[in-house]
């Protein structure tokens, strides 16, 4: 039960989020946006749009930073 502590654990568990099964990663994205998949954890695709996210993130930085040493 969320709340509740079992043998072991400090820390009480939360309870668990709004889940809802999608047939595949594209239907994930059409039906609940790429940061509610990534950020919000609202199908199973969660972890794989987390992944994605991070590759953008490091694209972009890794592109910043690239422009500001040439400068």
């Amino acid at each position: 039960m969320p709340g509740d502590v079992r043998d072991g654990e400090r820390i009480p568990r939360r309870p668990l989020p709004e889940f809802e099964e999608a047939a595949s990663f594209a239907e994930a994205l059409q039906r609940d946006g790429f940061i509610g998949t990534a950020l919000g954890d609202k199908n199973q695709y969660g972890p794989v749009a987390m992944m994605v996210l991070l590759l953008i993130v490091a694209a972009i930085t890794g592109t910043i930073l690239r422009l500001l040493r040439n400068l």
